[in-house]
């Protein structure tokens, strides 16, 4: 069973699987309008999901960025303002401590420090 609440043109606005102030009607699960919400639901929950994976790919494509430019020489870490300074100081100091982690991992064949 599910609870739902409607807007004024009886579209389903929250769907609940507990009872809750407000609500218009318990709906069966098996019912159409459920199923398609949950479908719809799911697809929602699915694309936010990938815009999350793709918020840190492209935060790792950033900092990769100005990791090349700062080598280039063409801008140094100073014309950052000092918040991104620090947090891409603090993260490649978090990178390079999993890097030292690893190679010291892969030097034992069991995986054993």
């Amino acid at each position: 069973m599910f609870y739902v609440k409607r807007n004024s043109e009886g579209q389903l606005v929250r769907v609940e699987d507990t009872p809750f102030a407000g609500m218009d009607e318990a709906l069966e699960v098996a019912a159409p309008e459920i199923v398609a919400w949950r479908e719809n639901h799911q697809a929602i929950q699915f694309s936010l999901q990938q815009l999350r994976q793709s918020d840190l790919d492209m935060v790792r494509v950033l900092e990769d960025l100005i990791q090349v430019l700062i080598q280039k020489g063409l801008i140094s870490i100073t014309d950052l303002p000092t918040q991104a300074q620090n947090k891409l100081m603090s993260r490649a100091e978090a990178r390079q401590a999993l890097g030292g982690l690893e190679r010291l991992i892969g030097d034992d064949n069991d995986g054993i420090l």
